[in-house]
């Protein structure tokens, strides 16, 4: 290698696996070389690649570089090996390999032998008992139960107050999906990176401390654009999402029904589509004839059309989903019966307000999106049957595919006499939460809707926490203990029809385009 090497004035690289193979054989400039695409190479939460990279190095710039270690560690390397030429012999050996996670912070040794005999151990037997001492320290770390170990990444030109309370609501989203979350970044930028969201050098050093953290995934609080997603998965070894695919797996995890089953893969469809990227022909499907017969259809085309044959049978089930909740709105405007719709922030204790009016056992989790599918209860005040209906919550930034998929379960929400919004307040960003509510309220154009304002949680609250509220107007209740419900059911007596109601006084249709 070295003699080659001398001869190309070029740096010469081999990677080799554990059977001693060589897999690879590189040829870089005199300054460096390029490590391949490895996607398809072993992986796991606490391996190796099983891998180890071994190059040359011709001029001054001996030994081992910040290069080699970056790509060490966003790789997986077993090692990297670097080998000075001198006159085209061998001259010093450097090695450099991960260590596992310890207190003193250490990412990696570097080693330095004067020939390359002078390697004190066979190296097969050293990297099989550092990877067991990797997975040992790091599963020591992880909850029991969890399935990912994650960090959360936060990037933006917004100030660090708001980048906390988005983090820590990110944090809620990732428990709520059974992720472990290892440590948050914060990073102010003035504009977004169109190629990795965020600068390189910042990307890299975020990715290697989450390798060295024995993390799984990388979880960013911004969407990502296909391009971004697919740049930062090609520089290293993890799990990339964003807050969108969070929010969809949750969804996943906890509809139950056909229509929030449908709901949920539908707006996961739509969100893959665009970021189906391969390596195939582009454009390889040409029409038939002389002079039109092309290569055929690349596996990505085929992923392509089946995904947009399945979003049309999707499509075309929920319409028929729509056609069955618009016959029973009409017939509840038929009967007279009047609807208040339960909204509010996403855990802000919906569910269990339902729970405690209409005496039901509606599913109630201390999780983010616990309740998909729209239940409807009946509560009798004097004599007059009214539905209680809870909804989906809402959340800052809902993705706009969610709002499109979710469309048919909102449209509830235009026949209700009025709101009854709950809201959490033990939270200590309930402002920003009862704005978001407030934005999408009138997104769907129903702020003229009447609403009943209920604080839910009180019995949380201490004396600074209720001087924080204290300009909020609203029924303060408990929904757990059931303390302020009468107070509750007097406003909704209050709040019913005096007149008569049938479905052509439905308020406007939803209108999400």
């Amino acid at each position: 290698m070295t003699e080659l090497s001398q001869m190309l004035a070029r740096q010469v690289a081999v990677l080799v696996n554990r059977k001693g193979i060589i897999t690879h054989v590189i040829a870089g400039d005199r300054h460096g070389i390029f490590i391949p695409d490895l996607q398809y190479y072993r992986r796991g939460n606490y391996r190796l690649k099983g891998l180890r990279c071994v190059r040359t190095s011709l001029g001054r710039n001996h030994g081992i570089t910040s290069e080699d270690l970056t790509d060490l560690a966003l790789l997986r390397l077993d090692a990297m090996v670097v080998i000075d030429v001198q006159k085209g012999l061998p001259g010093r050996l450097h090695l450099a390999y991960l260590l596992p996670p310890g207190p003193d912070g250490r990412k990696w040794e570097v080693e330095t032998y004067s020939r390359v005999s002078d390697l004190p151990f066979q190296f097969h037997h050293f990297i099989r008992e550092l990877e067991q001492e990797i997975e040992r320290r790091c599963r020591l770390k992880a909850l029991e139960g969890a399935e990912e170990r994650a960090i959360l990444v936060h990037a933006g030109p917004r100030g660090e107050e708001y980048a906390e309370r988005s983090l820590d609501e990110l944090q809620r989203l990732a428990e709520t999906a059974n992720v472990q979350v290892v440590d948050k970044i914060y990073q102010r930028i003035s504009r977004y990176n169109p190629a990795h969201l965020i600068g390189k050098g910042k990307l890299k050093e975020i990715l290697v401390s989450g390798l060295y953290l024995g993390v799984s995934m990388v979880v960013f609080d911004q969407n990502l654009s296909p391009r971004q997603a697919n740049n930062i998965a090609r520089m290293m070894d993890l799990k990339i999402i964003d807050r969108t695919q969070l929010i969809l797996d949750i969804f996943a995890r906890h509809a139950n029904t056909r229509g929030g089953k449908i709901q949920v893969e539908l707006a996961q469809l739509r969100y893959t589509l665009p970021r189906l990227v391969g390596k195939g022909t582009a454009m390889s499907r040409l029409m038939g004839g002389i002079g039109g017969k092309g290569p055929g259809e690349t596996k990505l085309e085929v992923d392509r059309r089946r995904i947009k044959q399945r979003i049309g049978y999707l499509e075309r089930a929920l319409k028929g989903l729509e056609k069955q909740r618009c016959q029973m709105r009409k017939r509840r405007g038929r009967e007279r019966i009047p609807v208040f719709s339960i909204i509010g922030y996403t855990n802000a204790g919906k569910s269990t307000l339902l729970n405690r009016l209409t005496k039901s056992s509606v599913l109630v989790q201390n999780k983010l999106f616990a309740t998909l599918d729209p239940s409807t209860k009946a509560l009798f005040l004097e004599g007059q049957k009214v539905l209680l209906s809870d909804t989906v919550g809402f959340i800052t930034n809902m993705p706009p595919d969610i709002k499109t998929a979710f469309k048919a379960t909102l449209e509830e929400l235009e026949d209700s006499s009025a709101f009854i919004h709950v809201v959490d307040a033990s939270s200590p960003f309930i402002y920003e939460e009862m704005a978001a509510t407030e934005d999408l309220l009138e997104e769907m154009g129903l702020l003229e809707t009447p609403r009943i304002t209920v604080l839910n949680k009180t019995d949380l609250l201490d004396d600074k926490a209720l001087k924080r509220i204290s300009r909020i107007k609203g029924i303060r209740l408990s929904a757990r203990t059931g303390s302020g419900v009468q107070e509750l059911m007097s406003a909704i007596r209050d709040h019913l029809p005096r007149g008569p109601r049938t479905a052509d006084s439905a308020l406007p249709r939803l209108n999400f385009a």
